[in-house]
């Protein structure tokens, strides 16, 4: 029997979303934007969390900030502790800064930010006891050793190869305590060779689901909220006893990102 446990999310409206500059393979600034329709498919994503029982607050957006709405890429918060943010690219640098003002003014008094470049949830993801750890294009593999200090956590460092899943969270989904999900073709050899040795039961993602983002996804350890066209990891979700529950982001996508990208879980201590 998998068991759901209510979540804190913080997320981010999209109100100021467009492609303007391109920092990933996925933006490109000569494709339209739709800036509606990502609210109206960001504004659906935060209703399935409310029906799911979880709490979600949001931080307001702010002008010159179309990527703000990522909000999972904010900061790192474990055991009531937060490790915002310090972002790679010059367009996102402003970012850090805000999610480090709301953090101070909604009861995260145990804050830093980081001293290397981290990108938040976006690199790091808790499985258990462990934080995985990603690493390739954007996060600073000091920020590993940086994080397993800061939060008293082993950190399991991940090397990611394919430009297209430039972090951590494209290429990987925890879904409970002990299993996750993830993309084979994203990692180095050794990296691939560390996940199948702990966690020899994960599942699989073929190509066509990590292309459509399938892996950029939440969990409450039942209900696994992921893009609605990653049809074959939904059903092999259902199979393992999670309930998949689709949504549509593409919109999103043209800035490359999806569920989680929008999703920063606020854990509190204890």
């Amino acid at each position: 029997m998998r068991t759901a446990r209510p979540r804190h999310y913080l997320m981010c409206r999209p109100t100021h979303f467009d492609v303007v500059y391109s920092i990933n393979p996925w933006m490109d600034p000569r494709k339209p934007v739709d800036t509606p329709l990502a609210i109206a498919q960001w504004e659906q994503l935060r209703e399935v969390y409310l029906s799911l029982g979880h709490t979600v607050d949001t931080i307001d957006p702010l002008p010159g900030l179309p990527d703000m709405v990522f909000a999972a890429n904010g900061a790192t918060v474990v055991d009531g502790r937060a490790l915002v943010a310090r972002f790679r690219n010059t367009e996102r640098v402003d970012e850090g800064p805000a999610y480090h003002d709301w953090l101070r003014a909604h009861g995260f008094p145990e804050l830093r930010t980081a001293e290397f470049v981290n990108e938040g949830e976006g690199d790091y993801l808790i499985t258990g006891d462990w934080l995985l750890a990603g690493t390739g294009f954007r996060s600073d593999p000091r920020s590993h050793a940086e994080a397993q200090e800061f939060f008293g956590r082993p950190v399991i460092s991940l090397t990611l190869i394919d430009p297209n899943y430039y972090h951590l969270d494209t290429a990987l989904a925890v879904l409970n305590e002990n299993t996750i999900a993830y993309y084979p073709g994203a990692f180095s050899p050794g990296s691939r060779a560390v996940l199948q040795r702990l966690f020899p039961d994960a599942l699989v993602a073929t190509d066509a689901d990590a292309a459509v983002f399938g892996l950029n996804a939440t969990s409450d350890g039942y209900n696994v909220v992921l893009p609605h066209n990653a049809t074959d990891l939904a059903a092999k979700l259902s199979t393992r006893g999670f309930n998949p529950v689709g949504v549509d982001l593409s919109e999103l996508l043209k800035a490359g990102g999806s569920v989680k990208c929008c999703t920063l879980e606020l854990r509190s201590a204890g």
